[in-house]
């Protein structure tokens, strides 16, 4: 006892600063009066650029806005890949990643995640000439191109597909639209988005899957302080409609519940 009180007074001011510092985020990030929110920028309509004015909107991009007006603080938002966004967070580039991310069992393992804020409802898509895949089972050996490490490339993989990895969903059903690609999954919304923007692709929904995903923000394990202050800024969103509107505004539905 007498050891450890000697080794806590005799450290010096930077070195309690320092302990202090690594202890809570979240009263680190209200110090502050800022965190810092990763999202792609590129993924309508949970976070892009609108055209007309080059302003990052999006159904993330406000839910973070919104997370930091609760919290008290600035949000800064940093645009990357999705590949790069769980680096980012590993490397406290981030305090958190706002970008439709769907609770896995892997992720859970690593990260932490908040509150849900939104379901996802994944969809085969494929060429509108496209017959020989009407279900997900038949994926099995055929060619997908999915975003990397996304939930989608791994559900593909789980029915035997081959994958391919891009970065965006533009990508995606490019390469199935140019037959590089037998078939891609993705968000039923963001594919409806997709579709209002180009009603002429030659693209069709082949499946839904029948199982919902939760959509939640991952944070770095042991910050349970920032974690629960984030979710409880998700529950004031859902109590009071603001989460509800925000969808409608995005998506044209409510996809804040199961």
């Amino acid at each position: 006892m007498l050891t450890a009180v000697c080794l806590t007074a005799c450290s010096s001011p930077a070195e309690q600063a320092n302990v202090e510092q690594e202890g809570n985020l979240l009263e680190r990030i209200q110090q502050k009066g800022e965190m810092t929110v990763g999202l792609e920028g590129d993924w309508a309509p949970w976070s892009y650029h609108d055209t007309a004015t080059n302003e990052l909107v999006g159904f993330d991009t406000e839910v973070a806005q919104k997370i930091g007006e609760k919290l008290g603080v600035k949000v800064n938002v940093v645009e990357a890949p999705w590949e790069s966004l769980f680096a980012g967070l590993d490397s406290e580039r981030y305090d958190m990643v706002v970008n439709g991310v769907d609770i896995t069992e892997e992720r859970s393992q690593k990260y932490d995640f908040s509150e849900p804020y939104a379901y996802n409802h994944t969809v085969l898509i494929v060429r509108n000439d496209n017959e020989d895949i009407k279900s997900f089972d038949d994926l099995k050996d055929k060619n997908t191109v999915n975003s990397i490490g996304s939930t989608y490339m791994e559900l593909a993989e789980q029915f035997g597909a081959k994958t391919t990895g891009v970065s965006t969903l533009n990508d995606t059903l490019q390469n199935v639209i140019d037959k590089r690609a037998d078939a891609t999954l993705n968000a039923e919304v963001s594919y409806l988005d997709y579709l209002s923007e180009h009603p002429d692709a030659p693209v069709k929904i082949a499946a839904t899957y029948d199982d919902a995903t939760k959509v939640a923000i991952p944070t770095r394990k042991g910050n349970p302080e920032f974690t629960e202050a984030v979710s409880n800024a998700i529950k004031e969103m859902k109590e009071s409609g603001e989460l509800k509107s925000l969808s409608e505004k995005y998506f044209k539905s409510d996809i804040t519940e199961e």
